[in-house]
């Protein structure tokens, strides 16, 4: 029962000890180590279970686990030197699934790992595959194919495509994309967003007569064609609406960090 498992422990040691357990089982385990980070990889790439130290610098760890339950129903294991009852309530009302107090046997926290990993696997109805139209995202493998056909995307452009595909018809702004996707990393301009969409245009709608699928909404931002409707989207949807707006950058915008999440150590 392997499973993605993000470890944001801000003890480095203590953080490779658990990354050792967890991988005996078979889990493919990331680590980071600290507060940004942690929220940041897990909106990129949506780990199955977290486990989550409360003590953690930038950002602790309660806020994380604020932040992220209101984004996912992912399980989330906490943990923390703190023993008191009343730390422990506070950790489950923000959303935590389980609560580990330090030292801790790194034996009973796989164990209870595994546990959670049932539980959820067995309660989700969540679909794997997001299919709009031709087009099908599979969150659990990271692929997209187009007509049966795979189409190679870098990170950031499948969390930018998943996110449209998740509520078609529906337009994002770029600074919501930018919160969802970036996150914490630093100097993320919104003509940032627009390159990897003109990134994405250029892989999706092939040919000159390809219809778009990711379209530019004037004044607010872009959102993916909504397969049912046949509504048209009007004049201005793909018109340059100038510099200041959602239109495609030209052919030399930087568009920023963009490697594929790695299961290897944080940066």
């Amino acid at each position: 029962m392997s499973a993605r498992i993000l470890v944001a422990e801000d003890d480095e040691k203590q953080a490779r000890l658990i990354r050792i357990y967890l991988e005996r089982e078979g889990n493919a385990v990331q680590t980071v180590h600290d507060g940004r980070s942690a929220i940041d990889r897990a909106r990129t790439t949506r780990p199955d279970l977290i486990v989550l130290d409360v003590m953690l610098p930038q950002v602790d760890g309660l806020d994380v686990c604020r932040i992220l339950r209101t984004e996912s129903q992912v399980p989330i294991l906490l943990l923390t030197a703190r023993a008191t009852e009343e730390d422990m309530l506070l950790g489950l009302d923000l959303g935590a699934d389980d609560y580990m107090t330090k030292p801790y046997s790194p034996r009973e926290l796989t164990a209870r790992v595994r546990a959670l990993l049932r539980r959820s696997r067995a309660t989700s109805g969540e679909p794997t595959v997001i299919r709009a139209g031709a087009l099908e995202i599979d969150t659990a493998r990271y692929e997209v194919r187009l007509a049966g056909e795979t189409i190679a995307l870098t990170g950031k452009e499948f969390a930018i495509l998943a996110l449209l595909a998740g509520e078609p018809g529906r337009a994002f702004t770029r600074a919501q994309i930018i919160d969802r996707v970036f996150g914490f990393e630093q100097d993320v301009l919104e003509r940032t967003v627009d390159a990897h969409v003109m990134n994405l245009r250029r892989k999706l709608e092939r040919g000159p007569g390809a219809p778009r699928m990711v379209e530019t909404v004037y004044g607010r931002g872009y959102r993916l064609a909504d397969p049912d409707s046949d509504a048209d989207p009007g004049p201005d949807s793909d018109a340059d609406p100038g510099p200041d707006s959602d239109a495609d950058p030209g052919p030399d915008a930087d568009p920023g960090p963009d490697p594929m999440p790695s299961p290897g150590p944080a940066r």
